[in-house]
């Protein structure tokens, strides 16, 4: 699928003057990321909404501020880039939402060059970005792998509110959900103030955890509940399926020698929590194991990573086939696997393209079930995590939420916002 960002500007003054040198400035970077430029689309579309209103809907209603429909990256015509600058008629604000294809870029790319174009739009001229394309072909060369189905679905309707054509976009339903900073520090003492909070090596405290390695836990903890009621689980239970946690780690500045923070590409690999029915029943219910348990598993392949280019195979191994064999569980009925994916570091609040900063940075609706993606808050202290689950698991993950791990103030159908623990 495309990797996706919507970044949303309050108030634009001179709308065509900032359209044509954003599109002036996205011509001037294009030969520095000659890959895009290859299949590259641009379009602006009127919107009959606010910023404001475009923070309250649910995820669904922000597709039609995209280029193209998330799932077409396969078709010879499918762009590698696609941009759409979209104004909102009634308050003047601008979203400029960015569809990347993930055949040829991961995340860290995408924010390589939304923040080239940003600088190049704000400075003139060429951006100070130098991204790095030569390293990756030259250590993993492209091989003739099989196809892998990953169970994303392109949407084949009418984008503007027509009815979805697929089965799998319509089951797909996507939710934000909000932490704050004092839930989120309400997590974290909970975790510290559990007894036995000790290095089981050195007797010392463990680090609090992070505020993405806090919501992480929940929310895969959610999944892992919803997943037993749905299949009838519990102590003594039917239930049998084992769960797999994977969590994208970056490799970037973390091999020897380092990649550098621009190379483009796919500098990922993963780290992958696996269980069986029983275990999982035990850590859906201790938060601290949970948290231990994923920050020993994200540890490990940081670790790795140092092995990554020295080792040829290994390194084949960590970033492609480990990868492929966990993938394949996917669609397994003995597995409940759920993606968590971190996109709070990657600074798009500070996204300055000439006209202020953002007001909000979004995703939209994906065809993807059980998945996490964490994306930062304004004030740099929050956390929104967009949850995409099948619609039948909706209720159900809701009022697990609700009554099992943290209480809720519940915003609505799009939103929900935690904000005591």
């Amino acid at each position: 699928m495309h990797i996706i960002r919507i970044i949303y500007y309050p108030s634009v003054n001179e709308y065509r003057k900032v359209v044509m040198n954003l599109e002036e400035s996205l011509a001037r970077i294009l030969p520095l990321f000659y890959p895009l430029a290859v299949l590259c689309s641009t379009s602006t579309r009127l919107q009959p909404l606010t910023v404001a209103a475009a923070s309250s809907v649910a995820p669904a209603q922000l597709n039609c501020l995209l280029p193209v429909d998330v799932a077409a990256v396969d078709e010879p015509w499918d762009p590698l880039l696609a941009v759409q600058i979209n104004r909102f008629v009634e308050c003047g604000g601008v979203a400029i939402g960015i569809c990347i294809s993930h055949r040829v870029f991961d995340s860290t790319s995408v924010a390589t060059f939304v923040s080239a174009w940003a600088d190049a739009a704000r400075r003139g001229g060429v951006p100070s970005i130098e991204p790095d394309f030569d390293m990756l072909p030259s250590l993993f060369p492209s091989e003739n792998l099989p196809t892998l189905d990953m169970g994303i679905a392109r949407d084949t309707s009418d984008r503007v509110g027509g009815p979805a054509a697929n089965a799998n976009i319509v089951s797909t339903v996507g939710k934000i959900f909000m932490f704050d900073k004092n839930l989120i520090s309400a997590l974290r003492d909970s975790v510290s103030d559990t007894p036995g909070w000790k290095s089981s090596a050195s007797g010392a405290a463990q680090h609090p955890p992070s505020r993405v390695l806090a919501v992480s836990a929940v929310m895969a903890q959610a999944f892992m509940r919803a997943d037993r009621a749905k299949h009838g689980g519990g102590p003594g239970g039917s239930y049998k399926r084992g769960s797999v946690i994977g969590q994208m780690i970056d490799v970037r500045e973390r091999t020897v020698p380092p990649v550098p923070r621009h190379a483009c590409g796919t500098w990922v690999s993963s780290s992958y929590l696996e269980h069986t029915a029983e275990e999982s029943l035990a850590l859906e219910h201790d938060y601290p194991s949970m948290i231990l348990k994923l920050r020993a598993a994200n540890a490990k392949v940081i670790e790795d990573c140092k092995r990554l280019l020295s080792d040829k195979e290994f390194g084949r191994w960590t970033m492609i086939g480990s990868s492929i064999d966990v993938i394949k569980k996917i669609t397994s009925p003995d597995f409940n696997f759920v993606w968590i994916t971190d996109l709070s570091k990657f600074g798009c609040y500070e996204l300055v393209f000439g006209f202020g900063k953002p007001s909000w940075v979004s995703l939209a609706h994906l065809p993807v079930n059980d998945f996490i993606v964490l994306m930062n808050t304004k004030d740099n202290d929050g956390i929104e995590a967009w949850v995409y689950l099948h619609e039948s698991d909706d209720e159900e993950f809701k009022d697990i939420i609700r009554n099992n791990i943290i209480k809720i103030d519940d915003g609505g159908d799009a939103c929900d916002t935690y904000s005591n623990y």
